[in-house]
């Protein structure tokens, strides 16, 4: 089961220009607000009409502009799970879900894929139950089972947890993981959240206005994200403009420090390290060492970070150091050197 998407769509000065393949697997859209995430999925579905390009779902194409094909949403087979759940409110969970099922007529027929379902999403006791009714996780499993009882052949879920709160987030996020990576078809999940998308995801595309930066593995999008936004994106905090020393080695601007790196600086415009990456040392000669005045301390629920400033630098910016609050208690200073090792820099461009 695959999916192909290559469209192009203009919204005033807005310009969406994206293309991609995906397998039976869960790729995560991750991106800034207004970036294109929830129009790529209405596009799929068959919400929005692109201006042109092709979307084909396992060989069968839902849109191609050139051969003017363009399915109907109900027939494109698409389970589009919205931001708000958008259950009839004057029905209860039963006939919501039972009018999400098509091609079955005869009455029992349909009862027995509604009890099948409900089961399924553990929404039993809920049955003749109203939408107000229910909690925001109960209403959101109504909502899926809606989608899934018409056997949808890809699943797109445009930020499913962003009504709730982190405690109810969490929950349904653990219930939608074995059903979404279960599916055993295509399923884009659209976030702005880095840790929901590396939870739940097997992929992770970065969008930026309108257009994929980067596409690749959980693994691979976080270790090496490759341009700013994407490490911002990913929950990178340290990042700064570069100039080339050598093949090895960066002037980090922000930081007023030569530093060397892994690879080769050229095409290099930013590099970044992450907060738990910046460690405290003794040893001068350590790689890529500088002593830093503490400018803050911010205390998180279970780690410190930590605010520092090269001493031989007045104005520029601060460098993130997170620690476990029992590490930084054993070493608290007013001045530390600190490490920034290579093997922890993000070559970065813009």
């Amino acid at each position: 089961m695959s999916l192909f998407v290559d469209v192009e769509k203009k919204l005033g000065s807005f310009h969406l220009q994206v293309k991609f393949e995906t397998g039976s697997q869960v790729l995560a859209l991750l991106g800034a607000s207004g970036c294109g995430k929830s129009m790529t999925l209405k596009c799929i579905a068959g919400i929005e009409k692109p201006d042109r390009g092709r979307i084909v779902l396992d060989g069968r194409v839902l849109f191609d502009s050139e051969k003017h094909i363009d399915v109907p949403p109900q027939k494109r087979r698409a389970g589009y799970l919205f931001q708000q759940c958008a259950l009839f409110p004057n029905m209860t969970v039963e006939q919501n879900i039972a009018c999400g099922i098509r091609g079955v007529r005869e009455k029992s027929g349909r009862a027995a894929i509604t009890a099948q379902i409900i089961e399924r999403m553990h929404l039993r006791g809920t049955e003749k139950k109203k939408p107000d009714q229910l909690s925001g996780g109960q209403q959101q499993r109504a909502a899926l089972a809606r989608i899934l009882v018409n056997e949808p052949e890809v699943l797109l879920l445009d930020e499913p947890f962003s009504a709730l709160d982190s405690h109810l987030r969490f929950r349904l996020e653990q219930e939608l993981r074995s059903i979404i990576h279960g599916f055993g078809k295509p399923v884009l999940f659209v976030s702005h959240d880095r840790d929901e998308v590396f939870r739940l995801s097997s992929q992770i595309a970065i969008m930026k206005d309108g257009s994929l930066e980067t596409i690749g593995t959980r693994h691979e999008v976080f270790g090496a994200p490759r341009t700013v936004s994407g490490a911002a994106l990913t929950g990178c905090k340290n990042i700064s403009p570069v100039r080339q020393r050598d093949s090895s080695h960066v002037y980090a601007e922000s930081w007023g420090l030569t530093l060397k790196i892994n690879g080769t600086s050229g095409g290099v415009s930013h590099i970044g390290i992450r907060m738990h990456d910046v460690k405290p040392c003794e040893n001068a000669d350590a790689e890529n060492s500088a002593v830093c005045q503490v400018m803050e301390e911010i205390e998180n629920p279970f780690s410190i970070t930590v605010m520092l400033r090269p001493v031989h630098e007045k104005g520029g910016e601060m460098i993130g150091m997170e620690l476990p609050k029992q590490d930084w208690a054993q070493i608290r200073k007013s001045r530390l050197r600190i490490a920034l090792p290579a093997d922890g820099i993000l070559l970065l461009r813009e």
